[in-house]
Formats: C-alpha cells, structure tokens, sequence
C-alpha cells in the first residue's frame, strides 16, 4: 500500500510540474497544438512519418511552432523561408544547441557536435585548423584518397563480378581515409576491430535517429533505467571510447611535439600547451 500511495504521489507530482511548466511558457513560445500533461504533443505525432506531421502542424500553426515532447518544449522551423531567416539571417543569435539528455550522458557536455558556448567555439576551431592543416578541403588530401581507391579497387575485385552489396565496402573505404588523419593508419577491410567499431557507429546514428530517443529525451530521469535501446548506445560509446583510449595511450608513449603525425599527436600537444599556460597564470 505504501509504495502505491508513494507512486501515486510522485504521478501527481510530474502531473502538476507538467501542467505548470506548460502554462508559464505560454506568452513566450509560438503557437502550436495543445500538450497533454506529462507526454506533451508524442501521441498527436506520427513517429512513422514525422515530416508528414509537422507540414500538417505547419498549415495550422504557420512555419514556426512549439511542440512539446514530454515536459521539454520545443520550436520547429518549417520550410526554408523560416530555417533561412534563422540560420543565415539570424545565425549568431541561432549558433547555440539545445540540451540533449542522451548526448549530455555520452559526452557529458564535451566535443564538437552537442557541445555549446565557449567549448564548442574552442573544440571547432582546434578541429578545423588542424583537419586542414592535413589536407581536409584542399588538394593535398587527394593522395590519401587515391591511396584508399586503390584498396577499395583490389577489394572490389575479390568479388569476382558477382552480386555483391558494396554498403560495408564504400563505408569502410570513406572510414579509413578519416582514421588516416585521426590515427595516422588506415585499417584492412577484414580488421575485427575496426569492422566492429564503423558497425557500433553506424548503429549508434541508427538509434539516434528512432522515435525512442524521442521518448528518452522527453522523459530520461525515468527512461534512463528502464531497458531499451538507449542501452545499446552507451554500451557502442564506451566500446569506441575504449578502443580511443588505447590508441591515445600508444601516441602518448611516442609522442614528438616538433613532429605530429595526425590529429590525436596535435590534440595532445595542445592539451600540453594549454597546462603549460595554467600554471604560467597560477
């Protein structure tokens, strides 16, 4: 009886949070559908054709409106006019991410592509200026791709002109270019470790991109512990983590800072002169 009149409590709770939160956000927020307490906007929404969802909430609500998804409101742009005014017109005033409880719980507010204010601005600038400096955007990185068409050529022919789907090839062929820069290596189209790794990514988007992760960052205090694929994605992340780590541990032993050799030799020597500055501060 206890723990019903416990549960029955903390429902009323999340029901009067939702309800209030809902109305102090009206006044402030663009138009949109009324939310049910708690779920928000979820059951009005198709998940399996959600752009046929919002145009319809678009002819009703114009090109900017507020859906919520669980207790979290959220603005859509719709149609280009709307995302152009926001994104080129307005870009400075847009340049922010919104909070994302599942990303906050991989990377913990850290890296390029979640992260916000003066992180983000450090992290993009480092990453750029050094992806160019090894040829990302300019001719010079056309001898790493012609080194990986030819191995992608040789891998093709092992086929024998037979059926084949070439999905995992072409991925693995884009991949190692990328690892070339970041780990300095390209790996075997048969290597275990790296099949494994372009496969948990891949899923990982895969995951990211589902109506469930929809649902976990509407409601993650309670998603969070319940099961569901929002487990298979910290377990993919701390797989590649895992496998970072070892690869940052190997540079680290033979590290020249008069001489990098691809992307994690120059973050390491930037994290260097950045302690470097500290304690010349303290």
């Amino acid at each position: 009886m206890d723990a019903v009149v416990i549960l029955l409590l903390g429902l009323s709770c999340l029901l009067l949070l939702s309800l209030w939160r809902q109305r102090s956000g009206k006044g402030k927020l663009p138009p949109g559908p009324t939310p049910l307490p708690i779920i928000g906007n979820i059951l009005q929404i198709d998940t399996k054709n959600i752009t046929k969802s919002l145009t319809n909430f678009s002819k009703v609500y114009g090109p900017v409106f507020t859906l919520y998804f669980g207790m979290k409101p959220t603005v859509v742009l719709h149609g280009y006019e709307a995302v152009k005014e926001a994104m080129i017109d307005h870009g400075e005033d847009f340049v922010g991410r919104g909070s994302l409880p599942i990303a906050e719980k991989i990377n913990k507010g850290l890296g390029i592509v979640f992260s916000n204010g003066n992180i983000w601005k450090e992290t993009r600038r480092f990453s750029l200026m050094t992806l160019r400096n090894f040829g990302m955007g300019k001719r010079s990185i056309e001898s790493r791709i012609q080194e990986e068409a030819h191995f992608l050529v040789e891998e093709l022919r092992k086929t024998q002109g037979s059926p084949c789907d070439p999905t995992s090839i072409l991925g693995c062929a884009t991949s190692n270019v990328i690892c070339s820069i970041i780990f300095q290596n390209r790996f075997e189209y048969n290597n275990q470790h790296f099949l494994a790794m372009t496969k948990k990514i891949n899923e990982n988007v895969k995951i990211l991109s589902s109506p469930w992760m929809q649902v976990y960052n509407a409601l993650p205090a309670l998603i969070h512990y319940l099961p569901g694929s929002h487990k298979t994605i910290f377990k993919n992340t701390d797989y590649v983590r895992s496998y970072t780590f070892e690869k940052i541990k190997e540079h680290e032993e033979s590290l020249d800072v008069n001489n990098p050799r691809d992307f994690i030799d120059c973050f390491l020597i930037q994290m260097k002169r950045l302690r470097s500055r500290k304690r010349l501060t303290v």
